[in-house]
């Protein structure tokens, strides 16, 4: 057995590993997987093993982030057997902030927000975790090499091709207070069930993704069109009367959850472009909301 010194050097790695994990991944619940495979991993090694590794907090940042490419390659395969589309796990702000994480001394929510997992999931896995483990997490390209089975040089490239499609996302993303005043307007049309109003507020290309996993009734396919997508939320709340539209915080910037009895049923983040909504990302799969309700 592990003496409590070396168990509590280890242990103080794992919310730093999970906030890892998570960018990596998407969820929690898989991300939290993956880190108990990593310690699991720590504690198979011999005495004389642990004792051979001069930096702990690195191996376990290395095995973790192998963990998670093994489990990005076979995600193609299980998300094709996903029920309709298939979204992150939101959080709140700072859920997932630890003061030793680099990430904190930027934007923090901003690594963990449905805007950039979107952008991220659509890339290669090595991109993916390249651009994670370095300009995320400010690991050095030589370390990432070995994570991902290229050369530090191929690495750089990686991380260089998934800035520029991050870039691309993020160009005309609207500032943050105009961000949550379009959705202030947004979530006060909704409830009131404003249909021209709502209208007005999104973008001719305006798309709606509605992620329930199979567990509940959801959209199966991306909604697209101002008045489509109007239509769609508020039949979403007349069809379920019990269901209150708030404004909440989440890591994109202020969102909206629909409630029932304290209960959230869903979480939607939204991405302003020019004072108007361009996608629109619910997640009502009840296995996503566990940590808001």
């Amino acid at each position: 057995m592990p003496d409590m010194d070396d168990l509590g050097e280890v242990m103080v790695e794992r919310r730093r590993l999970i906030a890892l994990a998570y960018r990596l991944l998407g969820t929690l619940e898989e991300a939290e997987d993956a880190v108990q495979e990593t310690y699991l991993r720590w504690y198979r090694l011999t005495d004389d093993e642990r004792a051979a590794i001069d930096n702990p907090s690195g191996w376990l940042s290395r095995v973790t982030s192998r963990i998670c490419l093994d489990v990005l390659k076979s995600a193609r395969a299980r998300r094709e057997r996903y029920v309709g589309p298939w979204l992150p796990e939101p959080v709140r702000p700072g859920f997932l902030a630890a003061p030793e994480d680099p990430a904190d001394r930027a934007t923090l929510d901003d690594t963990v927000s449905t805007a950039l997992l979107v952008v991220l999931d659509a890339m290669t896995p090595a991109e993916r975790v390249a651009f994670v483990l370095h300009d995320i997490f400010a690991i050095p390209f030589g370390d990432i090499a070995g994570v991902v089975g290229r050369s530090p040089a191929a690495v750089r490239q990686l991380a260089a091709s998934a800035r520029r499609r991050v870039a691309e996302q993020r160009d005309d993303v609207a500032p943050l207070p105009e961000h949550d005043d379009v959705v202030r307007a947004f979530v006060s049309a909704t409830a009131g069930g404003d249909l021209g109003r709502l209208v007005t507020l999104l973008d001719s290309s305006v798309t709606l993704r509605s992620d329930g996993g199979g567990r509940v009734s959801a959209a199966l396919n991306p909604i697209e069109g101002p008045e489509r997508v109007a239509r769609f939320l508020l039949g979403v709340l007349t069809k379920r009367p019990t269901w209150t539209v708030r404004a909440e915080p989440t890591a994109d910037g202020l969102g909206f959850t629909l409630v029932e009895d304290g209960a959230h049923r869903g979480v939607a983040n939204l991405r302003v472009v020019g004072g108007l909504v361009t996608d629109v990302w619910i997640v009502l799969n009840p296995d996503k909301l566990a940590r808001w309700t």
